[in-house]
């Protein structure tokens, strides 16, 4: 009787019940390996890895039981799930999204997060030309990837990568704001229609626009990209 298994193995590779198409696979490899290419060509540090686990593993690198680590308004970073992972292991981790806390404790994990030893984040688009492209609408997150943190760690899934500044740009107010505001509950036109008008909302989270084309001179960065979609 023939096995249908394995009838489709040269179109589809079956692991754990996952189908993984490998034309898709390659196509995401080589978009990765391409940014990482020119993200190394202006400076940065920058691996590409297959799994969100194989990023934590990368990210502990760098973790030492001393290890103060800040962690910017990142879904990215929470669905590692590495933030539980750094608590049982006794590191110091601020972190403003904790349930319950006052705008002034906000504030001041904030604060601490632009000194910490490690500050984790993501980026809301990667370039194939080698930039990285994030609004913020408070600024800390932004400030720390530039200048503060000893050594500062993007992870971004492969679906933020664009071709370029222009694609980047619009990926972030169209593709990212939206679900983002909506997430937060924000009153603003993007969370009720779905794409960016350029409002001038009191809530308005997208306020300031950094581009980073080259690393900065004295932030050690490195720029984990992940073969797998993570955060908005």
């Amino acid at each position: 009787m023939l096995n249908l298994r394995y009838v489709f193995l040269d179109v589809i590779h079956v692991f754990e019940g996952e189908e993984v198409d490998p034309n898709k696979a390659w196509w995401v490899e080589e978009r990765c390996k391409r940014a990482v290419e020119k993200l190394k060509a202006h400076e940065f540090d920058a691996v590409y890895v297959k799994t969100k686990e194989q990023a934590v593993e990368e990210i502990l690198k760098w973790v030492k039981p001393d290890t103060k680590v800040g962690v910017g308004g990142s879904v990215t970073i929470r669905e590692l799930g590495i933030l539980d992972r750094l608590s049982a292991m006794g590191n110091v981790v601020y972190d403003h999204w904790v349930p319950g806390l006052t705008k002034d404790q906000s504030l001041e994990i904030r604060r601490a997060q632009m000194a910490s030893d490690l500050f984790l984040s993501s980026s809301n688009a990667v370039t194939l030309t080698g930039e990285l492209v994030n609004i913020d609408g408070i600024g800390n997150r932004v400030n720390a990837i530039s200048f503060g943190p000893k050594k500062v760690v993007l992870v971004a899934g492969h679906n933020k990568i664009e071709g370029s500044l222009d694609e980047a740009m619009n990926r972030v107010r169209n593709t990212a704001s939206p679900p983002n505001t909506k997430r937060l509950n924000l009153d603003v036109p993007c969370a009720k229609l779905g794409w960016c008008v350029d409002c001038s909302s009191p809530q308005r989270a997208c306020r300031i626009v950094v581009i980073h084309e080259r690393k900065p001179m004295w932030t050690d960065v490195l720029v984990i990209l992940v073969g797998e979609e993570l955060g908005y």
